[in-house]
């Protein structure tokens, strides 16, 4: 069985405080994104309980901290009857650039393994399971506009709909440590910030009205080490994007156009580019 596991991105992220837990308690929206990877899964009578192979861009680490095989042994403590399988994860989406892949190979996973053994576990079962994973991971099981408050696990549905615009995705190839990120915050400063418009409110607006009130705390930190964010958001703009930003906490910079891209339309940039239809 074959999936396609998609991305997201962030429209507004806001930190309002660290937490006793040493997590930060955020509010952003995730839209989703049909951009993907190629998850596939298969019954094996291998003894190893799991055979993980992956192609397309490179996925550094220990294969068993990936996500996808994680989210396998996760089930298997609950779930005895998950035989031995074959993975094959075919990435597109770059790792380490707000887009949220990775989560959602993980929530994939696990929404692939209950429908190809029959386990029957419910959607809000399947999301707990999600969140143990990673804090953006349950998002990816309901895949649908969401404001995302807590550490990114409480999940709100939103009628949001941005069919009719193309999103231009821009990583330029740099990999943003999150914990890194986050310690660049300055949240004395950000806790005074905090009387904007609540975010549910400015997604009501036109996208057109979003440029000086939909903001991503991280682009400003980020930034200061990454000056190529700014330089790619600026030119975004003057290609007539009608909204561009930072994708949670980078490096990717988005565009929103209220026409037809391609990429030839973006080649400007020396780095990964996608133009995708919303």
């Amino acid at each position: 069985m074959v999936v396609f596991p998609g991305c997201k991105i962030n429209l507004g992220l806001r930190i309002l405080n660290k937490r006793d837990d040493g997590y930060h308690n955020l509010e952003t929206i995730f839209y989703p994104v049909p951009f993907t990877d190629a998850l596939e899964i298969i019954s094996s009578d291998n003894s190893t309980p799991i055979v993980f192979s992956n192609s397309g861009l490179s996925i550094a680490g220990d294969i068993n901290d990936n996500l996808c095989v994680k989210a396998y042994w996760l089930l298997k403590k609950d779930f005895q009857q998950l035989t031995s399988i074959k993975m094959h994860l075919h990435k597109c989406i770059p790792m380490g650039a707000g887009l949220g892949g990775g989560s959602a190979d993980a929530a994939f996973t696990l929404q692939l393994l209950n429908q190809l053994f029959g386990l029957q576990i419910s959607t809000e079962k399947l999301m707990d399971y999600a969140a143990r994973l990673g804090s953006d991971c349950a998002f990816f099981i309901l895949n649908k506009p969401c404001l995302v408050i807590g550490r990114g696990e409480i999940l709100r549905p939103l009628n949001l709909n941005l069919s009719g615009y193309t999103l231009a995705l821009i990583n330029p190839g740099v990999h943003v440590n999150t914990g890194e990120a986050f310690s660049a915050l300055e949240l004395h400063k950000l806790a005074g910030e905090k009387s904007q418009a609540a975010l549910t409110d400015v997604a009501q607006l036109p996208p057109t009205s979003w440029k000086h009130v939909l903001v991503n705390d991280f682009e400003e930190p980020v930034g200061n080490s990454l000056p190529v964010i700014k330089e790619i958001k600026d030119s975004l703009y003057g290609m007539g994007a009608v909204y561009a930003a930072m994708s949670g906490s980078g490096s990717t910079v988005f565009g929103l156009f209220d026409k037809p891209l391609s990429a030839d339309g973006v080649k400007v940039f020396p780095f990964f580019v996608r133009c995708i239809p919303l």
